[in-house]
């Protein structure tokens, strides 16, 4: 829908179908822009029916013409019931052409209108469907891997054969500007405080633990990835880093389809199924799918010491502990959907889904030995098992309702969202005898929680002229949170267990939190390549944190936040972007940063959350410029990040352990820079690779020389990926990630590497396909190495994990889909720093970029009201009319200014052809804008323009002197005719 929309702005019919348009009565509106005759009284009406069964021809397209004349001087679309009128049609002689998709021209000659006869019933109309049979076309060309927009960047997942069988920490590993490390968190650009959004929506599945919900979401799932890292007004002011937005593949499609996909190898398995029925205004989809994983195995090596001192600072003792242990790990996840959506009317709009996922992971720590030390004496030496089980369920369910005004682009949504997610978390410690490993004692940790929230949402927007938008809406969002931990301890093998009453240990805490929202935002266009976005939303936030069993009381008072944003863009001549952005971002703690429950399943280490966390401030500034070199693209961004209020981990020792709290210590800045280049070596061979790079500077402002702690340096990430297409259905993907050294508050993270390569072969007419993929494959095992210094501890360790693998995976389609234009909007709760290490952005077909006013909704199956004959194909596909490559025509012939029309509008195609690249730019009355992504096969070409930072496919061909070039309208293919000058 989001194509529709935009292409409906670029060719400016919006104004057009305003005064077309039928309104319910058959009656076209009064403001008429296209007409080429001078207005007269005469009238011509008539009914459109089916030949084959007297049913009404919705939307038939009917043009008036002179009768020696190919093009329309006026013309009308039918409405619902197939009936139609032209008014203030002027004396002399006409003929009417009815057409429509899938139908027989139909005309209507020796239409003579005068003053005695203004009013012309033609009564009713019958067009007989056409007999040919509808072929599938295979569409040459794809999307490019990267793509790079106004306000965002976007990883076209499904155009990447190597994404099969993993899941979605796979996924985002690829794309620019995020980090994830080897426990699947995420970071952008160095900052671990983002957001990551499920088809434009959160879910609460993301509260507790970000790297376990990616884990949820199977790689061959998520159709692209939206990197948006200057996020406008209209979004929550949460997630200072940015706004990670995944896609999963959905049907927008009319008919039934089918899609089975799965995978099998030695660390993992999958296995997912999607299937999508829509007919007429209703559409349904229901799939879901599993991952299992198996076969984890690794070790786990850890050195620390603590140091204590006495008032006035001299060393007193050292506490020295050295373990090392063998580990496994194994997971059952699944997610599973349904979704309806029901176009009332035109103007109305209805959808709902439900979405449920679970997870069930268990790691082990088998044989964890430990040797402690104090002063440098042997102390003493203990030997346990550990089993950790992180388990959780969660329930998403939206309802939304969008209304469309009659004026184009004016638009009111009102969206609701309510969100569950229950968590397990437990841990089982049992200490053994190390000489014949006998069970001794056991502790038990039971932390049960659930976070939930209730959202309501209502958005409004209108534009103010041909070149402006304004937004405005209001949001709350009631969040309750609740951990119920306890402990337990038992003696032995089979001793009952006894629950602590330590309240540290054993307790309930409840934290309700209320953010209520408004917004105000602002588009221009201008100096006609500027785009301005600027806008302000105002959050008020109020929380009641309590324990069930009394201890410390919880004071934190309620606090407004008021966060202005800015995002201006300017279209060079030659195609490329130039764009800069300001705003202003608030990062409030979510469960894991709060949850008071000590976490100590390696007894030496433990971790509990902070209650009294306050949010962060961040104030990000950016600038990025496109550019387009011969067959190359690059991307360059360069950033500053400044954060005050930070939320750090701040390690501290307790005897000979250290405990990890979180505190809002400190200052964090970061500047950096971004850099990706696309290369098309041939259309069989392609590479691209980036790198984002930034220096940290870390700073806790404690003034106490024992406790005060700062850190910078480098860091850096790197990643490439190349794919060739051998031929006959095989293709081939090779893809490699560095991850560089990691600066933190008290020491580093270090880096590791994973790489991949992947074969696929498709067949019967690309509906089925088997691949073989490996990881890793010259690498046994991979290392990640942590070191921490302070003066009151040091600590090194060092996780390996034996990640050589191997797979199959496999896809299979059944079904046939026709295209449809429904499109979604929905909640998105911008909120809460979770683990991510760290969460559409935009909603889907609601951007209105430069604010081009929008067509209504409803409309589907519609044809401008007037087009020239020969616009229309009874093909339902976007491609030329013929699609027989001719390998001997020459591309050179291509070059040059080609003028004709597209719809009802003239247009000039300025071109270029260089081998199988083609450059060059288009014009219409609103303007010149570059065409990319040109290529050629024969003597047939693609290409997209970028229309306020969005990609509209074209695709043509050379045919006797002449260019056919078509794109799509409302689902329906337009062509334009065009003549060389």
């Amino acid at each position: 829908m989001k194509k529709v929309l935009i292409l409906l702005t670029f060719l400016g019919y919006c104004q057009f179908l305003l005064a077309q348009t039928p309104a319910g009565n058959g009656q076209p509106g009064a403001e008429a822009t296209a007409r080429l005759v001078t207005a007269g009284k005469g009238r011509i009406s008539g009914t459109v029916t089916d030949a084959s069964n007297s049913e009404p021809v919705a939307y038939a397209t009917v043009a008036l013409m002179q009768p020696s004349s190919k093009t329309p001087v006026d013309g009308a679309v039918a409405d619902e019931n197939g009936k139609f009128s032209i008014t203030k049609v002027a004396e002399g002689d006409y003929k009417v052409v009815i057409s429509f998709i899938g139908y027989e021209d139909k005309v209507i000659d020796n239409i003579k209108v005068s003053d005695n006869k203004a009013e012309i019933n033609l009564g009713t109309i019958k067009v007989s469907p056409t007999v040919q049979e509808l072929n599938e076309v295979t569409v040459q060309g794809q999307k490019d891997l990267i793509e790079e927009k106004v306000d965002r960047t976007v990883y076209n997942a499904e155009n990447d054969a190597t994404n099969r069988g993993g899941d979605a920490t796979d996924v985002l590993r690829k794309v620019p500007m995020l980090s994830v490390d080897l426990d699947g968190n995420v970071s952008m650009r160095g900052s671990q405080n983002l957001k990551v959004l499920i088809n434009n929506r959160p879910s609460t599945i993301t509260a507790g633990s970000v790297a376990d919900a990616l884990k949820q979401i199977p790689s061959d799932m998520i159709k692209s990835v939206e990197v948006i890292t200057s996020p406008s007004a209209k979004y929550d002011a949460e997630g200072s880093g940015g706004i990670i937005n995944i896609i999963t593949k959905k049907n927008n499609l009319q008919g039934f389809s089918l899609n089975v996909d799965g995978s099998a190898g030695t660390r993992g398995s999958d296995l997912r199924m999607q299937g999508s029925y829509n007919k007429g205004k209703m559409g349904f989809t229901l799939g879901g799918g599993g991952r299992f994983g198996y076969n984890i195995k690794g070790e786990f090596d850890n050195t620390q010491q603590t140091y204590s001192y006495d008032e006035s600072g001299i060393l007193t003792g050292t506490f020295l502990n050295t373990q090392q242990a063998s580990t496994r790990n194994q997971f059952l996840f699944g997610r599973y959907n349904f979704g309806w959506d029901y176009n009332i009317n035109k103007n109305n709009y209805l959808n709902a889904s439900v979405q449920f996922g679970a997870r069930n992971r268990n790691t082990y720590q088998d044989n964890l030995f430990t040797q402690s030390y104090q002063n440098d004496a042997f102390i003493g030496s203990g030997l346990r098992n550990v089993d950790v089980s992180d388990l959780s369920n969660n329930v998403d369910v939206n309802l939304n309702y969008t209304h469309n005004f009659s004026k184009p682009g004016q638009e009111l949504s009102i969206l609701s969202q309510y969100s569950r997610n229950n968590a397990t978390n437990n841990f089982i410690n049992s200490v053994l005898q190390e000489d014949d490993l006998s069970i001794t004692s056991r502790l038990k940790n039971l932390n049960e929680s659930y976070n939930q929230e209730t959202t309501v949402q209502i958005d409004y927007q209108t534009p103010l002229a041909k070149n402006q938008m304004l937004e405005l809406g209001a949001k709350d969002i009631i969040r309750q949170v609740t951990s119920n931990f306890t402990y337990y301890a038992a003696d032995g093998p089979t001793g009952e267990y006894v629950p602590l009453t330590d309240t540290r240990l054993t307790n309930v805490f409840n934290y309700d939190q209320n953010v209520t929202s408004g917004y105000l935002s602002y588009t221009l266009n201008f100096l006609k390549d500027y785009t301005l976005k600027a806008g302000s939303r105002y959050e008020y936030t109020t929380i009641n944190a309590k324990f069930q069993q009394e201890q410390d009381e919880i004071t934190i008072p309620s606090y407004g936040t008021l966060v202005p944003s800015v995002n201006i863009s300017k279209k060079l001549k030659n195609g490329n972007t130039l764009k800069a952005a300001y705003n202003r971002r608030i990062q409030r703690p979510s469960l894991q940063f709060l949850n008071p429950n000590v976490q100590a399943s390696n007894p030496l280490s433990e971790t509990v959350g902070n209650p009294d966390l306050r949010p962060e401030f961040t104030n990000n500034y950016e600038v990025g410029y496109n550019t387009y070199i011969k067959k190359t693209s690059l991307s360059f961004s360069a950033f500053m990040r400044n954060t005050t209020g930070s939320i750090q981990a701040n390690r501290t020792p307790v005897g000979d352990v250290i405990r990890t709290t979180y505190e809002n210590i400190g200052k964090e800045d970061a500047y950096g820079l971004s850099v990706f280049g696309n290369v098309s070596l041939s259309n069989k061979l392609s590479f691209n690779a980036g790198t984002d790079m930034y220096y940290a500077v870390l700073n806790n402002n404690v003034s106490n020389a024992m406790y005060k702690a700062s850190n910078e340096g480098f860091v850096y990430n790197i990643r490439g990926m190349g794919s060739y297409t051998i031929g006959d259905g095989w293709g081939l993907q090779l893809f490699g990630f560095y991850r560089g050294r990691q600066v933190q508050l008290q020491g580093f993270q270090g880096g590791f590497g994973i790489y991949s390569l992947s074969l696929r072969k498709e067949f019967n007419d690309k509906k089925a396909s088997i691949g073989f993929g490996a990881e890793n494959f010259f690498t046994t095992a991979v290392k990640m190495r942590s070191e921490l210094a302070s003066p009151i501890l040091t600590q090194s360790s060092v996780n390996t994990m034996r990640n050589m693998s191997f797979k199959v995976t496999f896809s299979y389609r059944i079904g046939k889909m026709t295209m449809n234009t429904r499109r979604s909007k929905s909640v998105t709760n911008d909120d809460l720093k979770g683990n991510e290490g760290g969460g559409n952005a935009q909603e889907s077909g609601a951007q209105m970029g430069g604010g081009q006013p929008q067509t209504p909704r409803g409309t589907q199956g519609q044809m401008p009201a007037v087009l020239p004959k020969g616009t229309q194909n009874t093909k339902p596909n976007t491609t030329p009319a013929d699609s027989t490559q001719t390998e001997n025509a020459a591309p050179a012939e291509l070059s040059g200014k080609w003028a004709g029309k597209m719809g009802m509008f003239d247009a000039t195609f300025n071109l270029k052809a260089a081998g199988d690249q083609l450059t060059g730019t288009m014009s219409t009355q609103m303007g010149e804008t570059p065409i990319t992504n040109g290529k050629i096969t024969g003597n047939t070409f693609s290409f997209t323009v970028s229309v306020n930072g969005n990609e509209i496919p074209f695709q043509g061909k050379l045919e006797g002197g002449q260019l056919l070039i078509d794109t799509e309208f409302r689902g329906n293919p337009v062509r334009g005719n065009f003549i060389k000058q």
